[in-house]
């Protein structure tokens, strides 16, 4: 598989960590989205949104993040990760439609009011992060409940759902997400999801770099 891709990206670390959780090997091609690579008509060809990532395998052509951690979990075998018992993948697929459709939207507002707009020399607009809000803790408030005695999304161990609905929320801090009021979230993603080995190794820190300091 070819993934086009730049890892800075909340879509693109999304599967480049769920690649990884899968033990799905690919070539990362990789695209540079501050330069605007995603719109040139070489890329383009591939996905004609626009928007990174997107996946080569063979005479597949694929986008949407989601579908390719679905495709990829299927080719690889990882029944870990993507079960095959009707029920529990119904569930996985359940929130990673909800996370694309709702969640990664509300999250977006804060990334781009609160990282991209200062990096670009902006100001966030405190209108926007206002309106955004409630919307943002009706979902938080969704994801903290069925996270309540739970260590991953869905099931034991960590599937394609967790990687998906963290990746939204991946510079958290940065985005100044209201996490306060949602304890079970909050323990999710810095206790379960952030020691991931895969999360670790798709690092993406303040001023999107993706080379950790000692610090960090």
């Amino acid at each position: 598989m070819k993934i086009y891709a730049d890892p800075i990206t909340v879509n693109c670390r999304k599967v480049l960590a769920g690649l990884d959780l899968l033990g799905a090997p690919f070539e990362l091609v990789h695209v540079d989205y501050f330069k605007g690579a995603q719109k040139e008509p070489a890329y383009t060809a591939i996905n004609p949104n626009a928007s990174v990532p997107a996946m080569v395998d063979g005479d597949l052509v694929l986008w949407e993040s989601n579908a390719i951690l679905q495709y990829a979990a299927d080719k690889v075998g990882n029944d870990a990760a993507y079960p095959k018992d009707l029920k529990t993948r119904a569930d996985i697929n359940r929130w990673l439609l909800w996370e694309g459709s709702s969640w990664f939207p509300s999250c977006y507002v804060f990334l781009v009011e609160n990282c991209v707009k200062p990096l670009l020399g902006s100001q966030p607009d405190p209108a926007v992060l206002e309106a955004q809000a409630g919307q943002f803790h009706k979902l938080a408030g969704i994801l903290d409940t069925r996270l309540q005695g739970k260590r991953w999304v869905v099931g034991d161990v960590p599937t394609i759902a967790d990687i998906a609905l963290a990746a939204p929320m991946h510079l958290h801090g940065w985005q100044r997400l209201p996490l306060s009021d949602h304890r079970n979230l909050k323990r999710w993603l810095t206790e379960s999801v952030e020691p991931l080995p895969c999360w670790k190794k798709t690092w993406v820190g303040e001023g999107f770099v993706t080379q950790p300091t000692a610090a960090a």
